[in-house]
């Protein structure tokens, strides 16, 4: 199932607007995850992580294809314009690839985070927890009230 070609639901809140794949879910991590066949999940980057990460410059993936992998496990890091991060697996399962296109060039990340710009597969299973659109737009407003608080008291 490929994300971009899907359904989505128009997100709007402050000056951050989106439109979420509606059959993909979601993480409070601010991961994106499709199922594609046989038990492959593709996983990204929401528009609202490539937004707190800004322009991205590099990555690494620290694993090779075959690896067990856990939800949550650092799997390697990315480094944006505003921010060098972590990478963390968003299923358990097995680790299949990172993106290849990453590494011609790593913007596609902010210009198509629901395309061309995810970031690896994992053979698994969605996480437990994990949000359907509408459940990510609940946790995006949340999140960014928080934002918009802590701008206004300082």
């Amino acid at each position: 199932m490929s994300p971009e070609s899907t359904e989505s639901l128009l997100y709007k809140r402050a000056h951050f607007t989106t439109r979420l794949p509606v059959a993909c879910r979601f993480t409070s991590a601010h991961f994106w995850l499709a199922q594609e066949k046989d038990g492959v999940l593709r996983i990204g980057f929401t528009k609202f992580a490539t937004r707190m990460l800004g322009e991205m410059v590099d990555h690494q993936f620290d694993l090779a294809p075959g690896t067990p992998v856990a939800s949550g496990q650092v799997i390697g890091w990315i480094e944006g314009f505003k921010a060098l991060t972590e990478l963390f697996c968003a299923a358990s399962g097995t680790f299949e690839e990172s993106n290849p296109a990453l590494g011609e060039d790593i913007t596609v990340i902010s210009r198509d985070p629901y395309g061309e710009g995810w970031l690896y597969r994992v053979r698994g299973i969605f996480p437990e927890g994990s949000l359907d659109a509408s459940g990510y737009c609940a946790l995006l407003d949340a999140t960014i009230d928080g934002l918009l608080d802590a701008q206004c008291r300082t």
